[in-house]
């Protein structure tokens, strides 16, 4: 069952390190993503809209946002012609190993980037030797570039094995905006997955650990509000005005009102509020970027349909329209446990792997669910593993960082545990 891979972890998670890309905007990322499973050879390669209808997808942005983006990774050296093939914001690709006879086992990770300025300073790994993003604004705060780099390594691993079988690794745009997992999922390479894992590093999981199934994936979604008013004088004619900004405030306050749920655990936050023009002027438009989650689907859906009552009732209250937009949402979805003590068996057998749990609390949310869900509404099995990483302060930092120690341990286990599902069948 052994299998190794080639290829250098370490100077493939840097270059994706180096070159960071939000949601929808993974332009060179897929380029680079596109030039390694080539040189690795693979049965099917789709690209972008090849590997999903770019109608299913989530949280889709304006076609003139993403222009610069696709610019900007042409001029780094991106094949303009690819690039032109995922204009949109169609980022994104499938990879396809065919061999045979025997499960259909699908490996999903995801290659966006955040929003976030990565540290300059001396003790920040990524900038003291020489592989801090050069993308302002945005940096891998979250270990992408590690999940990336995990998926070619088990790509090659795999294909040089005596696997019997089929192989689909889903390289994920969007899941930050959780924009990507949908349509991967209703795409016509996820039809009959026996077997689907879904990775992730770190999680305060220390270096040296795996978790084989993550339980209490939390159905989430994205709520979008907008309050239109009526500008006014706020000194001569206040009255004439319909204040967006007293909308907001009392959305914000109410948001955070609305009654808790008998049957679990559910949560919502207004993370972005954006309002006015300057002090003398009644507010005529304010926005409100928000989200609702829940410990289950339902539960969620009770939050979200709280929070657009509310955000609605805001803006009649002072005279303003609302506009409230759910611009992505993903299912609560469970590990199952038989795949889960699949990933643990070969854990306890990998250099490096000193403690593995069979499975822990997640406690966030994740569009990896539309793909186990796929799987296992079809009578597969999914689960969501985690390999441990030190990493110096918490995800979706300025700080962040991966121990590049996992690297390997992630390539080994996810790897075994493909080559294990496929002798199960």
């Amino acid at each position: 069952m052994p299998a190794t891979t080639t290829l250098d972890l370490r100077q493939l998670r840097r270059a994706f390190h180096r070159y960071p890309e939000p949601g929808w905007r993974e332009f060179y990322t897929t380029a680079k993503l596109v030039e390694e499973v080539e040189s690795i050879g693979v049965d099917e390669l789709a690209v972008g809209p090849e590997a999903y209808d770019p109608a299913d997808r989530m949280a889709a942005p304006d076609p003139e946002d993403v222009r610069p983006w696709m610019d900007r990774a042409v001029e780094r050296g991106a094949d303009g012609d690819l690039v032109e093939a995922m204009a949109g914001g169609n980022t994104g690709l499938v990879a396809v190993l065919d061999r045979g006879e025997g499960p259909h086992v699908g490996v999903r990770v995801d290659i966006d980037a955040l929003y976030v300025e990565e540290s300059a300073a001396d003790d920040h790994v990524p900038a003291r030797e020489g592989f801090r993003s050069e993308v302002d604004e945005t940096m891998h705060a979250c270990g992408h570039d590690a999940h990336m780099t995990w998926g070619l390594a088990v790509l090659d691993a795999v294909k040089r094995s005596d696997f019997s079988g089929r192989l689909t690794v889903f390289f994920q745009p969007a899941e930050e905006v959780s924009g990507g997992g949908h349509p991967m999922a209703e795409s016509e390479y996820a039809t009959g997955l026996d077997y689907l894992f879904a990775a992730h590093v770190g999680l305060d999981h220390p270096t040296g650990e795996v978790v084989a199934g993550i339980e209490r994936i939390l159905a989430m979604c994205h709520v979008d509000a907008t309050f239109e008013g009526t500008s006014a004088h706020a000194g001569k004619a206040p009255n004439e005005g319909d204040n967006a900004m007293q909308a907001l405030g009392t959305a914000i306050q109410n948001a955070y009102a609305i009654p808790r749920h008998a049957d679990g655990m559910t949560r919502v936050n207004v993370g972005v509020a954006e309002s006015g023009t300057a002090s003398n002027v009644v507010a005529e438009e304010a926005t409100i970027h928000g989200e609702a989650r829940g410990e289950t689907t339902e539960l969620m859906e009770y939050v979200k349909g709280k929070l657009s009552t509310t955000l609605e009732s805001a803006a009649e209250m002072h005279g303003c329209d609302a506009h409230v937009d759910v611009v992505s949402e993903s299912p609560r979805v469970d590990s199952d446990p038989e795949l889960a003590r699949v990933v643990a068996d070969v854990a306890g057998g990998v250099d490096g792997v000193e403690t593995v749990r069979t499975h822990a609390d997640f406690g966030a949310s994740e569009d990896a669910t539309f793909l186990m869900g796929r799987a296992q509404e079809a009578g597969g099995l999914a689960t969501y593993l985690v390999v441990g990483t030190d990493h110096p302060t918490s995800h979706h930092t300025s700080t962040f960082d991966v121990d590049e120690r996992s690297l390997p341990i992630g390539v080994e286990v996810l790897t075994n545990a493909v080559l294990s599902a496929g002798e199960t069948t």
